[in-house]
C-alpha cells in the first residue's frame, strides 16, 4: 500500500495544505473544536458553595430591606469605584455569567463587575478585600472544569470590556494585549503583522487570553510551541487587596530574581486577576503539510512520532490521535466524510507548518512512505489543498456533534508519559468492559504531548452514581500509571476531589500557603483547586 493523495472536486495538486496562521483563525471560529467538549459534565459543587457561604460575612436584614446590611455598603462602594454602568445587579445579570462550557450552573452573584481598566479592577478588589467578600474572575467562560462558575452572593469580575491589542513589537516578536482579548483576535493581528501566534483552541472565537493564561491552556500546537505558559513573557496582575504587579517583561532572558508570573499561570484566578499580558510571537508560516494515517496500534503511533520528529527536524506542528471508536463515531454520528476506511485500530492526524509547504512536501511524504514500508502504517491520505486539510481536521473537530449524540457524558482530560498511553487506554477499556458495558467510550487526544481525552456516555439517570463510579475508576488508573487528572482544562471544582491523585499532601499544602500569602482573606475564587 502506498501513500496516496486525497483528491477533492475542483482542487488542483500542488497546493499542499495551504494552512498557515490564516487557517488557524478561519476554522470554525467560536465553535467547540479541537479541544472543545461543551456542556457535558456537571459535577457536585456543594463543597464549593459551602466554602463560599463560610467565607461571607454574617448577614442581617435589619432595616436594610431586600439587601442585607453587609451587602448595601459593599454595593455602594463598588458603584463608587466603577460607576453604575460597571456594576450589574439583580435582573441586570444575564444567565451567561452563571455557567461555563462544563454545563455547571452557578448561583446568582450579588454583582457582576465589568471594569474597563486595570485601575478599576484594582479599586474593585480593594473594596472586596476590605469587606472580605468572595470574588470570581471570569473570562470567556469556555472552561470545562467549572473554574469560573460563581456561587450565590459572590462578586463576579468579568474582563469582557478589557479587550484590545496594545502593541505588536516586531523587533522583539511580542504582542501586548488586554486580558479580555479573544484568542482569535490575537491570531489575526499576529498574522496581519507577518507573525504566527501559536496558541490555538477550538474555542478560539470565544475564549479570552486572560482565561487561557489563568488555566494554562494547551491545544493542538503544544507539541511544537508549548503550553500557554511557554508563550507568556510578562503579566500585569492585580492582587486581592488591589495591589498591582506591573510585570510586563518583554525579554526571553530575565533572571532578576524569581519569576513571579508563574504563580498566576494555571492557578485559575485563585491568586489574583490577570489584566494585561506580553505574549511571544513566532515567525509567520505560509501553510502546512497535512496527512491522515491509519496505523497498526499505539506502538506504531510512537514509532511514527519519533521518526517524524527526527526526520522533519522538530517541525511537526500537530500530532492528533484518534482510536477506532472515536473515528467510527466521527464518520457516522458526527456526519464527517471518512478519508480512510473506518476499520483500522488507530489514526493519526499530523501536520507540519512551514514557510514553504510545497518545498517540504517531499520530506513530509517520505515520512509516510517510511511508515508504510516499516509496517507501522496501513494506509495514509495526504491533503492536496486547504479544503482537504479542513476535511481532515473536521474529524477531530466533530466532538461537539458526538457529545450531543451521546449526552449526558463525562469528559476526561488526562495526561501520561507517552510510553504509558497505550497501557492507559487498554486499562480503561478493561474497566469499561468489566464494569460499564452499557456505556460508550471514545478515546482521542494530543498524544504528541501526552494528552488523552475520553468521552463516556450516555449516562443513566441514577442520581449520578454511575458518573461518580466511572470517575473514581478512571482517575484510579490515572494515579496508578503516574498520570495527571488534568492535562489542559484545569482543576476548578470538577477535578478538585481528585487533585490528590496527582499532587502529594506537601505540594497541596504549599499551594495553600502561597494562596494565603497573596490572598490572606481567601476572597479570590474561593473553593477552586484547593480550600484555603
Amino acid at each position: 500500500m502506498s501513500v496516496h493523495p486525497e483528491p477533492m472536486a475542483g482542487d488542483t495538486p500542488g497546493n499542499a495544505g495551504a494552512l498557515g496562521s490564516s487557517e488557524q483563525v478561519e476554522r470554525k471560529a467560536g465553535a467547540v473544536g479541537r479541544d472543545g467538549m461543551r456542556g457535558a459534565k456537571r459535577s457536585d459543587s456543594r463543597s464549593y458553595r459551602e466554602h463560599l457561604q463560610r467565607s461571607r460575612p454574617p448577614e442581617s436584614t435589619d432595616a436594610c430591606g431586600a439587601r442585607t446590611c453587609s451587602e448595601l455598603p459593599l454595593l455602594t462602594a463598588l458603584e463608587d469605584a466603577l460607576g453604575n454602568a460597571g456594576v450589574l445587579t439583580g435582573a441586570g445579570i444575564s444567565d451567561k455569567y452563571l455557567r461555563d462550557w462544563s454545563g455547571e450552573r452557578g448561583g446568582m452573584p450579588l454583582a457582576v463587575l465589568r471594569p474597563r481598566s486595570t485601575e478599576e479592577v484594582s479599586r474593585a478588589l480593594a473594596v472586596c478585600h476590605a469587606h472580605r467578600w468572595p470574588v470570581v474572575p471570569q473570562g470567556g467562560l469556555t472552561g470545562l472544569a467549572g473554574g469560573a462558575v460563581p456561587a450565590s452572593g459572590a462578586v463576579v469580575i468579568s474582563l469582557e470590556r478589557m479587550s484590545g491589542i496594545e502593541e505588536i513589537d516586531a523587533a522583539s516578536a511580542t504582542v501586548t494585549v488586554l486580558a479580555g482579548t479573544p484568542l482569535q483576535a490575537i491570531q489575526e493581528a499576529a498574522h496581519e503583522a507577518g507573525f504566527f501566534f501559536a496558541l490555538d483552541l477550538g474555542a478560539r472565537g470565544s475564549c479570552q487570553i486572560g482565561g487561557n493564561i489563568a488555566t494554562n491552556a494547551g491545544g493542538n500546537r503544544v507539541i511544537r510551541y508549548g503550553m500557554a505558559r511557554d508563550l507568556v513573557l510578562g503579566l500585569e496582575i492585580v492582587l486581592a487587596d488591589g495591589t498591582v504587579l506591573p510585570m510586563m517583561n518583554k525579554m526571553v532572558k530575565n533572571n532578576a530574581g524569581p519569576d513571579l508570573k508563574g504563580l498566576f499561570i494555571g492557578t485559575e484566578g485563585t491568586m489574583g486577576v490577570i489584566t494585561r499580558a506580553v505574549m511571544r510571537l513566532h515567525a509567520g508560516v505560509k501553510g502546512a503539510n497535512t496527512a491522515l494515517i491509519a496505523l497498526t496500534g499505539f506502538g506504531a503511533v510512537v514509532q511514527l512520532l519519533r521518526h517524524a520528529q527526527q526526520r522533519l527536524s522538530g517541525l511537526v506542528s500537530a500530532f492528533e490521535v484518534m482510536w477506532a471508536d472515536y473515528y467510527r463515531s466521527a464518520t457516522t454520528v458526527g456526519g464527517i466524510r471518512a478519508p480512510l476506511a473506518p476499520d483500522y485500530p488507530v489514526y493519526v492526524l499530523m501536520d507540519m507548518q512551514s514557510a514553504d509547504p510545497d518545498e517540504n512536501a517531499g520530506r513530509f511524504e517520505s515520512v509516510l512512505e517510511h511508515a508504510l514500508e516499516q509496517g507501522w502504517a496501513l494506509d495514509a491520505a495526504v491533503a492536496q489543498s486547504h479544503a482537504d486539510a479542513e476535511d481532515f481536521w473536521a474529524l477531530r473537530d466533530s466532538i461537539a456533534e458526538m457529545l450531543n449524540a451521546y449526552a449526558p457524558t463525562i469528559n476526561f482530560d488526562v495526561s501520561f508519559p507517552i510510553s504509558r498511553i497505550g497501557d492507559c487506554v487498554e486499562r480503561l477499556r478493561e474497566v469499561m468492559a468489566r464494569r460499564f458495558a452499557g456505556l460508550q467510550a471514545m478515546y482521542f487526544g494530543h498524544v504528541g504531548d501526552g494528552n488523552v481525552h475520553i468521552v463516556v456516555g450516555p449516562l443513566p439517570d441514577d442520581n449520578r452514581r454511575t458518573e461518580r463510579a466511572v470517575e473514581d475508576a478512571f482517575y484510579a488508573v490515572t494515579r496508578e500509571l503516574g498520570g495527571s487528572v488534568s492535562a489542559e482544562h484545569g482543576i476548578g471544582i470538577h477535578k478538585k476531589p481528585y487533585l490528590g491523585h496527582s499532587r502529594g499532601p506537601a505540594e497541596i499544602e504549599l499551594i495553600r500557603r502561597m494562596k494565603r500569602a497573596v490572598d490572606p482573606h481567601g476572597i479570590m475564587n474561593p473553593g477552586k483547586i484547593v480550600d484555603g
